[in-house]
Order: C-alpha cells, then structure tokens, then sequence
C-alpha cells in the first residue's frame, strides 16, 4: 500500500509540473500568438506584397544561418540539463560548453553570410536587410531556451520570447509607415530577440546560480557529438519548411513570396499552440520512456488523440474560412493567398501527427539515426518538387511541395515507429 501511495505521489507531482508547465505557456503564448497576427495585418497592408516578400526571402535565407548556430541544441541539450540539474557545476558546464560551440559556429557562419551577401549580386543589392537580419543569429546564441526546458521552467522561454515581440510590436507601429520603411522590419526584429537574450542570461545567472566555466574539451565534444543527428533533423526540417520561401525567390518575383509567405505565416502562428504542447510533454516523454515502454506508449496514445483532434478541428475551419480569414488579416491585394491558406490548411493537423510519431517517439526512444534519415529524405523531396513546381505554378506549386514534405513525414514516421511495435492504433499490452 505504501508503494502504490508513493508511486501515486511521485505521478501526481509529475503531472502537475507537466499541467503548471502547458498552463503558463498556454497563458503566455497566447499573448505572444495575438502579437503576430496584430502586426501581420499591419504589415501586409503598408509594405505591399513585393515589399513583404523581399522580407520574408532574407528570413528564410538567415533561417539557416539560425539552425548551423543552434547545431539540434534545443533537443539534445534539455535532456542532458534535466538529468545533471541537481549539481550546479554540471549544470554550468554543460552550459558554458553549449555556448562556446555555438559562439564558434556563429563565428563560422558571419564568414560564409558575409561572403555570399558582398559576393552575389542577388544578395547585394538588398544587403542591409540581409545584415539585419542576421541579428537573429546572436538572438538565438545568447537566449538558451534549451535551458529553461531543461530546468522545465518553460514559463522563462514565453515571458522572454513576449518580450522580444513586444518590442518588435511597439517599433512596427512607431517607425514603419510606409513600404519605403521595409528595410527596418528585420532591424527591430533582430533587437527584440537579442535583448531577450540578454535578459535571459541575466536570469540564468541570478535565478540559477550558473556561472560560466572552461569546460573540459572531452564535454565539449560530446555535446557535439550528441547533438549531431539532431542538428541533421532540425536541418532537414528547415529545408522542407524554409526551402520553399527560399526556393521561390530564386525563381520567381518577390510578389509571389509575398502571397505564399503571407499566408504560410497565418499557419505558422497556428503551430505555436502545437508548439506549446509540444515542448510541455517533451522532457516528461523523455522520463516515462526511460522508466517504462508500457508507460509512455500509454501516455503518447492519449496525445495522439487529444492532438490529432484538436488540430484537425482548427486545420477544417482555416480551410472552410480561407477567403474571409485573408480578406481580414491580410486585404484584398492578397487575394492570392487564399489558395495557399486551404492548401496548407491541414498542415497543423498533420504536423501534429509528425510530432508524436517523430520528436516525442522516436526521439525519446533513441531511434535518432532513423528519425534524421526520414527529414532528409522528405528535404529532398521538397526541395525537388519545389523546384518542378515553382518555374510553372509559383507559389501555389511550392504550396503543395511542402503539403506533399509534410505528409510523408507523418506517414513515414506512423509507419517506422509502428515496425518497431509502437502500435497507436491497438491497445497496448499491458506488460512492461
């Protein structure tokens, strides 16, 4: 009887961390998710879809800049946080190494940034806008989300992260008036993040106690080596999601961005509710996987079920409502991305789906290696049928080549996760 109390004791306190942790996210996402879609409006509207489309090209080109620099980091790290939490010196010098090699790896990527932007006359001729942009490279070094998941004190991450947008929502307004002023929307945006950082680490070292500190060199290179095949995934993710952005602006006018980027946008800021629930259960999945199989298949059949519903909801009513969401928040100059907005409606759904097959599964059951193979394949496959698709049907080609990307990530993952007995559709056994 003992055990059976202690055993409901240590569940109980677990899922409350877990219900504090979605809740305060939930709360203060929701303040970060109405920011977007406040300034979204704005935007489209005073910089036109040429203007807007040139912005949304440097992002997706720095986008890659983000990933080399963050290196898988926000996956491989908060598990090796939470293990070694208890001890303080461990903790900073896991930190400490973490830092040093994404200082390096930014260091790396200015170089190559610099040389493209001063080399190729595409690049050039918009050069500040490339330069500001940047500034989310140090944004991202300097704010550790990955500790905060770690210390599961995710409600850090949406405080800092409100903070940037709030300061990037209060410049829009003051500051861009017309498509003249285009060339500081990347500026404040790159500000906002980098004093988030600044912030956090400020906190990390007052609230936390961590000090910075000459790691040994075997730490640093196991850091490197364990964040590999995240780094591989989280590349492959950015090529079949940012690709297409990118992709259509090699190939065609920067209205076209415009009207896919706009659109993509609207679904993206949907995907932060996936994102909240997402980064809430990842470190628990992390525990229950290591402690029982039985567990954690349990817990992630409810999630698949509670998320697949929810977002299937909300990916049916973006698709019904199409014409009067982008006649609201976008205008009637982007009357073209109705056709973009229904064919990526069904992607928080499907994402969804990706989710607790991908991340929450195969990673939190070491099928690392496969996981990687699977986002490289799907790059590929993108980056392939953007480019069939693009030179003929612009943006609503690259449309259905991320549709297409996202679906085979999901079937994929259902398929290679259920070859490994992770039945979803079957009631588990009740064995360890």
């Amino acid at each position: 009887m003992n055990f059976i109390i202690s055993r409901y004791r240590e569940f109980s306190k677990d899922s409350k961390r877990i219900v504090a942790n979605f809740l305060s996210l939930s709360i203060l996402e929701g303040v970060n998710y109405l920011l977007p879609l406040i300034t979204l409006p704005y935007l489209v509207r005073v910089l036109g879809p040429a203007k807007f489309g040139v912005i949304a090209f440097a992002q997706a080109f720095i986008t890659y800049f983000v990933i080399v620099t963050d290196y898988g980091f926000y996956l491989s790290a908060p598990k090796n946080i939470a293990i070694h939490r208890a001890s303080k010196t461990k903790v900073s010098q896991i930190f400490s190494s973490i830092m040093i090699v994404k200082s390096v790896f930014m260091g790396v990527s200015l170089l190559v940034f610099m040389t493209v932007v001063f080399t190729i006359a595409r690049f050039r001729s918009d050069k500040f806008i490339y330069i500001f942009a940047f500034g989310n490279v140090l944004g991202d070094v300097l704010f550790p989300r990955w500790f905060f998941q770690g210390m599961e004190r995710m409600k850090y991450i949406t405080w800092l992260y409100f903070i940037a947008k709030l300061v990037f929502l209060v410049a829009i307004f003051v500051f861009i008036r017309s498509s003249a002023d285009y060339l500081y929307v990347p500026l404040f945006n790159s500000l906002g993040l980098i004093i988030a950082g600044i912030v956090s680490l400020w906190i990390i070292s007052r609230q936390f106690g961590v000090r910075f500190r000459i790691p040994p060199r075997s730490l640093i290179l196991s850091e490197i080596r364990e964040g590999w095949h995240f780094f591989v995934s989280t590349l492959s993710i950015s090529l079949y999601t940012c690709s297409g952005t990118f992709i259509l602006g090699l190939l065609a006018p920067a209205v076209f961005v415009g009207y896919y980027s706009a659109a993509e946008k609207l679904i993206r800021a949907v995907q932060r509710m996936l994102w909240v629930a997402s980064q809430s259960i990842y470190p628990f999945v992390n525990k229950l996987a290591s402690e029982s199989k039985v567990k954690a298949m349990q817990f992630l059949k409810k999630a698949m079920f509670l998320f697949g519903g929810s977002f299937f909801v909300v990916s049916l009513t973006i698709f019904i409502g199409a014409p009067l969401i982008v006649s609201i928040l976008l205008g009637k100059q982007y009357g073209e991305s109705v056709f973009v907005l229904r064919i990526l409606a069904f992607l928080p759904f499907i994402i969804s789906m990706g989710n607790i097959f991908g991340i929450q599964t195969m990673l939190a059951f070491n099928m690392k290696q496969a996981y990687s193979k699977i986002l490289l394949l799907t790059a590929l496959l993108n980056i392939v049928l953007a480019f069939l698709l693009v030179s003929s049907f612009k943006h609503i080609g690259v449309s259905f080549a991320v549709l297409a990307a996202e679906i085979f990530v999901a079937l994929t993952t259902f398929f290679y996760v259920r070859s490994k007995g992770f039945k979803f559709l079957e009631v588990p056994k009740n064995r360890e």
